[in-house]
Order: structure tokens, then sequence, then C-alpha cells
């Protein structure tokens, strides 16, 4: 009864064009029934006028039609034009009404065929009767059919474009998750660059105040250092914030981004950090071999890492290992350190620097481990499979 009374929402295009087809229908089916019949008249207008809230109420409007219909009947009034809203008011209740209720309505209108005959066509033979008993079924079933394709055909229309605006809400999800991650990435990127390049600087710095007194070359030498570092840093930070500005991704130009560092980029990365006045003994063991761009990355990112925590935490005179094992099915990569960083390094907090390193590695379908040593010293293990899973591909492209 609630689904009733509440009216349903309808354009203001809609409400007029329904308010214009009942005027029309009173103006041409009532007036001629009012010139036949004064009361047969008003009873015209009394199903024809309900349905100007046809669409907004069909059920109220086709209940409130077959009443006055029903009057009609029991007085005895003759038929009269006017009686083709009782089609309408079916037709209406069929495509906008609950649809339960519609096929009340039709039970009711062929209880109105029946009515109907017995009382104007009593007294004809039994074959008119049953020729006029099955035109008018005919016509009552047939409008009830029409209208109940109209509403199956304007429901698969709602769910078509229900499935369309999904896929699009789906689509719009989608690209805002592949840009959070996408900047996420080179959020980490940035980290990466900055932080090694700023471990560098600090400790070129420190070193360059220790010795300008006694050895003006071995400063001069440190200043350069820390010159080309944070020129270089600046410009790998650089590249990776113009990334964050591109909404699409298009082809390299010459004056973008290069390709990722990876495996290849270690010995020069290796050579920068001993400029820095760190020791370090690079070892590769296996057979090497050709690795895709996010398994280089990742390396590369890991031994970069750890290097950087070593500079930052070792303390002065620590000598530091870098070991990558090109294993059957796996690449072991290994940066370990003698210093005295693990002994005062917060262990609550395992940084960004940490907490991207085991984001890298899941990534690519790895694992790492990181932390002290026995006996002192500080060491980073991971292990990367050479196969990597498809999503990985996708989320980590190379530039």
């Amino acid at each position: 009864m609630t689904g009733m009374l509440t009216a349903r929402p309808l354009p203001a295009r809609s409400k007029a064009f329904d308010l214009l087809l009942a005027g029309g229908l009173c103006m041409v089916f009532g007036f001629l029934s009012l010139a036949q019949a004064h009361f047969g008249g008003l009873l015209t207008f009394g199903m024809l006028v309900p349905l100007i809230w046809r669409r907004t109420h069909p059920e109220l409007v086709f209940f409130a039609v077959c009443s006055v219909a029903i009057l009609q009947w029991l007085v005895g009034v003759e038929l009269q034009p006017g009686n083709v809203g009782l089609l309408v008011a079916l037709y209406a209740i069929t495509v906008y009404g609950d649809v339960r209720l519609s096929r009340i309505a039709l039970g009711i209108g062929g209880l109105g065929v029946l009515m109907a005959v017995s009382r104007y066509w009593a007294n004809s033979d039994w074959k008119q009767q049953v020729t006029t008993m099955g035109g008018l079924a005919a016509l009552v079933f047939g409008v009830w059919a029409f209208g109940e394709r109209r509403r199956t055909r304007g429901l698969y229309v709602a769910q078509l474009e229900e499935r369309a605006a999904q896929l699009e809400r789906d689509r719009d999800r989608e690209s805002k998750l592949a840009v959070s991650n996408e900047r996420t990435r080179i959020a980490r990127e940035i980290h990466d660059v900055v932080a090694h390049g700023l471990s560098i600087m600090i400790v070129q710095a420190d070193g360059g105040l220790y010795a300008a007194d006694q050895s003006p070359e071995a400063a001069k030498k440190a200043l350069a250092t820390i010159g080309d570092t944070g020129r270089a840093s600046l410009t790998e930070m650089r590249k990776m914030l113009g990334l964050l500005k591109q909404d699409e991704q298009s082809d390299l130009g010459p004056h973008q981004a290069r390709p990722q560092p990876g495996v290849s980029s270690l010995p020069e990365l290796i050579e920068n950090v001993r400029d820095a006045g760190l020791a370090v003994e690079y070892t590769v063991t296996g057979q090497p071999r050709e690795l895709p761009a996010l398994l280089g990355l990742t390396a590369y990112r890991i031994v970069q890492e750890g290097l950087t925590n070593t500079l930052k935490h070792a303390g002065p005179g620590a000598r530091t290992s870098v070991t990558l094992d090109f294993g059957r099915e796996m690449l072991t990569v290994v940066v370990t350190d003698d210093g005295r960083g693990a002994g005062v390094a917060p262990s609550t907090d395992p940084g960004h620097g940490l907490v991207g390193m085991r984001q890298r590695v899941s990534v690519s379908g790895g694992t790492v481990s990181a932390g002290p040593k026995a006996g002192g010293g500080y060491e980073v293990i991971a292990r990367l499979p050479y196969n990597l899973p498809t999503g990985g591909l996708v989320s980590e492209r190379s530039e």
C-alpha cells in the first residue's frame, strides 16, 4: 500500500505529456459522451481525468478507473467512448506498476469482459456473445501483452545502463588505483635516490671538514664528490617528479628519463660509495644471466639501500661486502657490514628504506630478511626468483 501511495519520480516533460494525453481524451471522448448522456458523460470524465497520474500512481489510477466502470455497470449506463480509459489504465499499470498487481489487473480485465458481455450483450445469441467475448478478451490481453513487452524492454535497457555505469565506475576505480600505485612506486624511487645521495654527501662533508686544515686536496676532492652526487641526485629527482605530472604514458623521447638501473649499474654505484670512503667488496658467483628489468631494478635498489644504511649507521672504519649469487632458480643478493650500526639503530622503526625494500621484493615474488649478524654488523639477504609474477610486471613498469 505504501508503494501505491508513493509517487514515482517523473520528469516534467513526461508529466506534461500525460496531462496533454488526458486532456485530449477528455476533449474528444468526454464531451462526445456528455452530448449523448449527461450521467454517462460524467462517468467518462471519471475514467479519463485520472489518467493524468497514470505514470506517477499507476495502481491507484487503474483501480479508480475500474471503480467508475463498475459503477457504470451497476447503474446500467451504456458503454461510452470514454471506456477506452480502461485500456489506457491497464497499459499504464502493466508498464509502470508493480508486477504482481499487473497480473491482478489482467484478471480484473478478464472479469470485466464477462461482466460487459452479461450486461450489454445479454439479449444476443450465443454465437454473437462468444464472438464479442473473444474479441474483447483479445483486446484486453493484447494491451496487457504490449505493456508487458514494453516493461521487459525497459528493464533490459535499465540493466544495460546500470551495467555500463558499473563498468565506468570500475574503470575509474582501477584508474585511480593504478595512479596511486604508480605514485607510490615513484615516491619509493625518489626516496632511494635522494637518501643514497644525501648519505654520500653527508659522509663527504664530514670527511672534508675534518681534512680541511691538514689535507686541502682531500677536502677539495670531498667537495667535488658532494657536488657531483648532489647534481646527479637532483637530476634523478627531477625526472621522477616529472613523471608525477604525466597523465598519460608516452614513448621515451631523447630528453626523458633513462631506463632504470639494473645489475649492470652496480659497479658504478659501488665505485661511488668507495669514493665516499666506504670499503666495499663486490663479488659475483654463479653464472650471470640477463635479468628482467623489474628484477634488475629490485636487486640494484636493495644493494643501494644496504650501502646507504651502512653509510648512515655502521660508523667509521666499517667494511662492507656485496654478493650476487646467480643460482639455478633465483638471484640471491647479500649486503653485509661489520660496523656498529645494528647496535644503535632503533629496532621498532624499520624506516622507509627497509619498508620500500620489502615492498619491492614482495612485488618481485621474493623474500628479504634484514637484521644484526651474530658477532656484530648488519646483514641484508634478498632472494629473487627469476620467474616474476604477472602482476609485478604490470605494476612496476620500467620507465
